[in-house]
């Protein structure tokens, strides 16, 4: 069993990303080719953004964000401690500080009386709120009315962080048009994911997609020799967009495919752990199907006793980012941050993408039920 199974997917477009990838192989076009701004035109009308930039993978995609929105030296940034590294570890590149927020126990995301403990702190600091980078945990989008309205309080941008939850919704929006900047990313284990690394970035802004487009070529201007600013090499290259294209096509069926596993796990589970919890008005994308165990020795047990029984299981994440060595001393919640420590502690990933079988799923659902009892 696959704890995410790439090859069963491809199995199953297989003629059709051939064609693909052929057709780039034709027309030669490697870099910046047709299939990159066909890509752009039909990422923007799936999320109903205006603009898709796309890159060369997501971490890039937060650091254009940040530049296009000048944050730097004297500016404080919020992110969730309870999230994967490269969501904080842009930031101090621009010379602002990273503030580590803590999240809710049952969602996963951002916690907004921690995001106002945090921003007062900042102030205290000398620092100027600049942004707040909420991350989509696991597929499902953060509070983003919520956050937004905190954020306006103190003329704050919100950049989302969907790496995990495009194809994701909140109250009838698409992730991709929740922030004033939506970055996300196509690494191979993401919902919509490519066969290498890749990136998007989403704005209803022309000027910011116009500065994003420059960026990531060298901060060319009229053309690429033509360099009017500082930028980086951040392209996407065209046969990961003629990949992510053919897998577009059928992202919604694997959309509905990821709801249904979800269903069937939380139906038979819900009385035995704590299953994730989805918000009305929200869908989630199930990038994840994370479990919360009682305690670290109970997660250890039921992960061991599920990989005697040859299930995958992943921890995401077994350390929070304010733990980290490479975020030593850097501030966050002045009250700590009680819940990411503890769900570091008791998480635990299950098998899931769309194409994982009624059995298969039976087979996880029976070795955990066991190993509970």
């Amino acid at each position: 069993m696959q704890f995410i199974d790439l090859a069963a997917q491809q199995v199953h477009m297989k003629e059709a990303l051939d064609r693909r990838i052929q057709t780039v192989l034709a027309h030669g076009r490697y870099i910046m080719g047709p299939e990159v701004i066909e890509l752009e035109g039909a990422l923007a009308q799936f999320c109903g953004a205006k603009h898709a930039v796309t890159c060369a993978n997501g971490t890039d995609a937060l650091e254009m964000a940040l530049a296009a929105l000048e944050v730097g030296s004297g500016d404080a940034v919020f992110v969730p401690s309870f999230t994967f590294a490269s969501t904080a570890e842009v930031v101090p590149g621009t010379g602002a500080v990273p503030y580590f927020v803590d999240v809710s126990p049952t969602t996963f995301n951002i916690d907004i009386a921690s995001l106002e403990r945090t921003m007062a702190s900042a102030k205290r600091d000398g620092l100027r709120p600049a942004a707040v980078i909420p991350v989509d945990l696991f597929g499902l989008p953060a509070d983003y009315d919520a956050i937004s309205d905190l954020a306006s309080t103190q003329g704050m941008s919100v950049i989302a962080d969907a790496a995990q939850s495009f194809g994701a919704s909140y109250k009838e929006r698409s992730s991709g048009t929740l922030g004033d900047l939506t970055t996300s990313s196509f690494f191979p284990a993401k919902p919509l994911g490519c066969y290498g690394d890749g990136g998007v970035i989403f704005t209803d802004s022309d000027d910011w997609a116009d500065l994003i487009r420059s960026f990531r070529v060298h901060g060319k201007g009229t053309e690429k020799y033509d360099n009017v600013r500082l930028g980086r090499n951040s392209r996407l290259d065209t046969v990961q967009a003629a990949i992510l294209l053919e897998k577009l096509a059928h992202f919604p069926d694997e959309i509905d495919a990821r709801q249904r596993v979800a269903d069937i796990y939380s139906d038979a589970l819900g009385e035995s752990v704590h299953v994730p919890q989805v918000p009305n008005e929200c869908r989630s994308v199930w990038a994840q199907y994370t479990l919360r165990m009682q305690s670290r020795d109970q997660r250890d047990r039921v992960r061991d006793r599920l990989k005697y029984n040859g299930i995958p299981t992943e921890v995401y994440y077994p350390k929070p980012l304010h733990q980290q060595g490479a975020f030593h001393g850097n501030p966050g919640d002045p009250e700590g941050l009680a819940v990411s420590e503890q769900l570091s502690e008791t998480v635990l990933a299950l098998p899931m993408h769309p194409y994982l079988s009624r059995e298969d799923q039976q087979r996880v659902i029976d070795a955990l039920k066991s190993s509970l009892s």
